[in-house]
């Protein structure tokens, strides 16, 4: 019999501590159905949670000091709140940077933290594109907020989660993902605003299953290219005379694109049709239109290969082997690209069959060995 995380990490915690912890947090990871690098466009995204999640059993020290065991790494570390009131000199990436930089950030707003110790497990695959750091960032958070009695605001703390991997971490990530482990919603997607940061829980389509399809390979050359197409989309707003490319329309830039250069021309479009496919998916889950959903991820692919060309062969491969299989009502690469998951929405009763037959057509297209995950939606960071 497996044993869950949260059984996990609180039997460990009576092991490392010898006491019994005094709460348990949890915050989960994340996949995008739709609304891919629109983000930092001021444009709208539409992940969900999903049963996977980084879980922590806590309980209170005497002094300012935190201390974690990691099941994961095999570690146990610690650091005081008093040595993170300052930036490091530079960007610091071990896993304990991630629980240091959310405690700098909690403590740069002003909020007063309290000493804890922690045993920290979590099941969302690392480097696969779904939010694992932002996991733990809303884990510690959580833990934090839990132990210094802080009142719970999940917006502000997913701005201040996605400040610490901004600048303790230095990873220029957007606010979705921190704001979807924060704020998610059992079995609904979130369509959340990027420029306002309102969000709107949308029902998942009746009968239909989310499964993430991991290639098994992961990200390469992605800061590079993630910066170049962040410029190329910030010249081509500059260009319309806007903020940002969220401000432009469809038919503005249909009556203007030739203005343009190709490779900025392209990448405009993506992301100014990227949008409104995220607004009509949301329109689509509403109506519980689960076939308008699926062609609508089926063509956020093609622009993301095509226009913004941020796939990769394993992606496109994956995605092939999925729009192929029986239940398949649609799917798309998730997350920055050049590797990492894709998701499909499949017909509930058709699941398990679909992820057996994707399986051996993708490794024996491909050669890698890929994983793939039926998610529930489910909600943001909690005390258990």
């Amino acid at each position: 019999m497996t044993i869950s995380l949260a059984s996990q990490a609180t039997d460990a915690f009576g092991q490392v501590f010898k006491v019994a912890p005094t709460a348990l947090v949890r915050a989960p990871g994340r996949v995008n159905l739709i609304g891919e690098h629109t983000d930092y466009n001021d444009g709208f995204v539409l992940p969900m949670a999903i049963d996977r999640a980084v879980w922590i059993a806590i309980g209170p020290r005497a002094d300012d000091t935190i201390r974690v065991s990691s099941l994961d790494y095999e570690m146990t570390e610690e650091f005081t709140l008093a040595s993170v009131r300052e930036l490091p000199s530079q960007p610091a990436t071990q896993w304990l940077d991630y629980i240091r930089g959310t405690a700098w950030s909690l403590q740069l707003d002003g909020l007063s933290l309290q000493g804890w110790n922690g045993v920290m497990v979590g099941d969302v695959p690392i480097g696969a594109g779904l939010s694992s750091s932002a996991a733990v960032e809303l884990a510690v958070a959580r833990a934090c907020a839990h132990i210094a009695a802080l009142d719970w605001d999940a917006a502000q703390m997913a701005v201040r989660g996605q400040r610490a991997e901004n600048r303790w971490v230095g990873v220029n990530c957007g606010i979705m993902d921190q704001m979807i482990s924060a704020a998610g919603g059992v079995d609904h997607a979130l369509l959340l605003d990027c420029r306002s940061l309102e969000g709107e829980l949308v029902p998942l389509p009746q009968a239909t299953s989310i499964v993430v399809l991991d290639t098994g390979t992961r990200r390469g050359l992605v800061d590079s290219a993630y910066n170049e197409r962040r410029e190329q989309c910030e010249i081509a707003a500059t260009h319309f005379g806007v903020k940002a490319l969220r401000d432009v329309s469809l038919t503005s830039f249909a009556q203007r694109q030739d203005e343009l250069d190709e490779v900025t021309r392209a990448r405009a479009r993506h992301v100014i049709s990227e949008i409104e496919r995220t607004t009509q998916a949301a329109k689509a889950m509403r109506a519980g239109d689960r076939a308008l959903l699926g062609q609508l991820m089926d063509d956020s692919h093609v622009s993301l290969r095509d226009d913004f060309e941020v796939s990769s062969e394993a992606l496109d491969t994956i995605v092939d082997c999925a729009r192929g299989t029986d239940g398949c009502l649609g799917a798309r690469m998730t997350g920055a690209g050049f590797g990492g998951c894709a998701v499909a929405l499949v017909d509930s009763e058709k699941a398990p069959a679909f992820c057996t037959k994707v399986e051996a057509l993708y490794r024996s297209r491909s050669g890698h060995e890929p994983q793939l995950y039926v998610c529930a939606a489910t909600a943001g960071a909690s005390v258990e």
